[in-house]
């Protein structure tokens, strides 16, 4: 464990949660918050709205459930309403809350897509007391008046920055925009610019209260980074080859598309390691499966896209490996934050190719760390492909070629030097190569001003 994830000058007891509350969090094997846990509660159970800032990994979910299940009343329904950004995180802060608060009489229910609408209005009519979902399924089950806004205290967004990125902002205020009663506003996230603080601040009351515990540095302390120069048609190679000779426990490997998620994943699969695939076009039943799957232990490796990035909770992830670099740095850090749980020791491995150095100086610049080149001499880059071995060719002998003279260019004369035959018969097929320009006019019958 990481001895400064935690603060050990307070108790959870300490801060003035219920017993009920406490003893969740005990038999949840957790004796002192951490940072931002003994920051954010405090503050809630002021009733203060808050922006929470803190490392993936340290406890978010608690931080803002525990001051929750203290402050709830058992006897009203959808009081509390939680929105993240991908099913699997909701479903993931909904497990969470449902373990901690198990001794409170404060019931979660998880409303995602994917799932029978039918069964989730039942979870709500059975408590309900917090609702825990994705926008798009709430506002849906809003429309149908299967769920309502009318008793809401607490309003949480979880990943805010996802949350009010430009995919999201929209449903996100005609969601706000329906709780009209008093309530609190809790933001989370493990990243925050500045574009999104000021948008935050636009839904929240004009004290909220900002509080940050990442101490100068936004990427998990335990995990130790690493990059492996490659070239983009290496890639593939050097994922099994690392797979098979690094012998992790349980390693998520991240792809920029869903078309490369699945054709890597077919292509280890093949090679005979139990991998699995993880993205937006994968039917819920299936997504839920392959995250079962892996929390059990029965997964080698996952092969997803940014979907995973957020939401993704497993403890025993030993390694992660950016396959795609991502454009986003602040990506960068969500992703890593998978491995080196609740301060837990982590590998992160970086695929970089030769036109990636900015970039990943740019995501070195946001984490605040040096990523060290990782020197791997087992690996044997394989050939260059004859397509991109032509194409450099090429590019060379036009580079090399003298450039065409003042008098060859009064003249009109065709300069040939910089082509291999191969290309000129390309280009004339019919094999008459012209020595000189065509003529300035078009060869019609009309004369012009220049003729």
């Amino acid at each position: 464990m990481s001895q400064d994830l935690f603060d050990k000058t307070v108790t959870f007891s300490g801060m003035g949660l219920s017993e009920s509350v406490a003893q969740g969090v005990t038999e949840a094997g957790f004796e002192y918050p951490t940072d931002i846990q003994a920051q954010l509660i405090p503050a809630i159970l002021a009733g203060k709205d808050v922006i929470g800032q803190a490392r993936t990994g340290t406890g978010k979910t608690a931080a803002f459930g525990l001051p929750i299940f203290h402050l709830a009343d058992p006897n009203v329904q959808m009081q509390a309403l939680i929105l993240t950004p991908t099913r699997e995180l909701a479903t993931q802060v909904a497990a969470e809350l449902d373990s901690l608060g198990k001794h409170t009489g404060i019931r979660t229910s998880c409303i995602i897509g994917g799932e029978s609408m039918r069964a989730q209005q039942k979870s709500v009519e059975r408590g309900g007391h917090i609702i825990v979902g994705t926008p798009g399924r709430v506002m849906d089950l809003h429309g149908r008046r299967q769920i309502h806004f009318d008793n809401i205290r607490f309003a949480v967004l979880d990943e805010v920055d996802r949350m009010l990125d430009i995919g999201f902002r929209d449903d996100i205020k005609k969601i706000l925009r329906n709780v009209r009663g008093e309530h609190q506003t809790v933001f989370v996230s493990a990243t925050i610019d500045r574009q999104i603080e000021s948008l935050a601040r636009s839904f929240m009351k004009k004290d909220a209260k900002k509080i940050t515990t990442v101490s100068g540095s936004l990427t998990v302390s335990m995990v130790d980074q690493k990059y492996l120069p490659v070239e983009p048609w290496d890639k593939r190679a050097l994922l099994l080859h690392m797979l098979r000779h690094e012998d992790p426990d349980t390693t998520l490997v991240f792809c920029k598309t869903k078309a490369t998620v699945h054709k890597i994943t077919k292509y280890i699969q093949d090679k005979g390691i139990t991998a699995r695939e993880i993205h937006g076009d994968l039917h819920q039943r299936k997504r839920t499966q392959v995250m079962e799957s892996m929390r059990q232990g029965k997964l080698d490796v996952l092969i997803a896209s940014d979907l995973a990035a957020r939401g993704l909770d497993v403890e025993h992830i030993t390694h992660v490996i950016n396959y795609d670099l991502p454009e986003d740095p602040e990506v960068y850090v969500h992703r890593i934050g998978r491995t080196a749980r609740a301060g837990r020791q982590g590998i992160a491995w970086s695929f970089v190719t030769p036109d990636q150095g900015q970039l990943l100086t740019e995501i070195e610049k946001l984490s605040g760390a040096m990523i060290e080149k990782m020197d791997y001499p087992k690996f044997k880059p394989g050939p260059v492909p004859s397509d991109i071995r032509d194409d450099r060719a090429a590019e060379r002998r036009r580079a090399e070629a003298p450039a065409r003279t003042l008098e060859s260019r009064v003249a009109g004369a065709i300069d040939t030097s910089g082509y291999s035959e191969e290309e000129l018969k390309a280009m004339f097929p019919d094999g008459n190569i012209p020595k000189n320009l065509p003529k300035r006019g078009l060869g019609g019958k009309f004369r012009t001003r220049r003729g």
